[in-house]
């Protein structure tokens, strides 16, 4: 089978905390604390025996441990960056990154 990816992808199990978006900010928000399966700069696939719905809005803040990036202080990179679930299967979920994000060390 042919692999129609356009982005290189990464094995890398990088946590993440996942809150879907809505409207109203009255309910309690669920956070799902996971990890990356892989990822690229255009998503990631995250293993979960609980997927959200496709087309769902959520937010997801990355932890990305910097200690061999020396051109940056502190010691993780926390990646904020918005994006929709685009696939949902028994194995976890695709979310496609949306093109605001932010990058803070800590």
């Amino acid at each position: 089978m042919e692999n129609l990816r356009r982005l290189e992808r990464f094995t890398l199990n990088l946590p993440a905390s996942i809150e879907i978006v809505v409207e109203s900010e009255e309910h309690d928000q669920e956070v799902m604390n996971l990890l990356t399966t892989n990822i690229c700069s255009g998503g990631a696939f995250f293993h979960t025996d609980r997927p959200l719905p496709e087309g769902t809005s959520v937010k997801i803040d990355l932890v990305l441990a910097i200690d061999e990036l020396k051109k940056l202080d502190g010691k993780q990179a926390f990646i904020k960056v918005k994006g929709e679930v685009v696939r949902a299967d028994s194995d976890g979920m695709a979310i496609c990154f949306g093109s605001d994000y932010s990058i803070k060390s800590m």
